[in-house]
């Protein structure tokens, strides 16, 4: 039976588990062709460079440690939602160690701005998340918002606050949650 990894997704899948077990280093083609069981040629099938497979393996880990279902009624309240990534990124820290900050340094040059931009669809993805739960949060009081502290304003504030969290490794949304409720409930 051959069990050699003949698909995109498998090859992410693969390079999930080596950041998981061996670190984020690991994640280079030679390493990730023996583990997938297949040619150093065959990754290039699907990644034209160590780049492109570097980048695909952020975004990869990032929605698994972070993806928003399309149905917004996963969460009760945008209070829930903000307790579930804080969760995420303690699990996401604890499944993928030192991924959050290590990530960010392997990408050089060109490859910095892919890497970058693929970072920023992931952070955009989260803040329309983050946005989709908020709008349809009915405890939200009447008047919380106006045409100068717009949702989206407040979006953007509650998302620096979860990422200086995330890169201070610090997981404790006691604070965010209490200043949520004070502005918004």
């Amino acid at each position: 039976m051959n069990t050699a990894v003949t698909s995109k997704e498998a090859i992410l899948s693969v390079c999930r588990e080596l950041i998981t077990t061996q670190g984020w280093e690991s994640v280079n083609i030679r390493t990730v062709a023996s583990a997938c069981g297949i040619s150093v040629g065959s990754v290039y099938n699907y990644f034209n460079s160590k780049a492109d497979l570097a980048a695909a393996a952020v975004e990869s880990v990032w929605c698994d440690i972070f993806h928003f279902s399309e149905n917004k009624k996963d969460f009760d309240s945008f209070l829930s939602c903000v307790e579930w990534v804080f969760d995420s990124m303690k699990k996401g820290d604890e499944k993928y160690p030192g991924f959050f900050t290590l990530h960010s340094m392997n990408f050089m040059g060109k490859e910095k701005l892919s890497g970058q931009q693929l970072m920023a669809q992931s952070w955009e993805h989260m803040q329309k998340g983050l946005y989709m739960v908020l709008m349809s949060d009915k405890n939200v009081r009447s008047g919380a918002f106006d045409e100068s502290f717009t949702p989206e304003k407040f979006i953007g504030i509650i998302f620096s606050l979860i990422i200086s969290s995330l890169l201070q490794r610090s997981y404790d949304c006691s604070g965010i949650t209490g200043m949520i409720r004070r502005v918004i409930y």
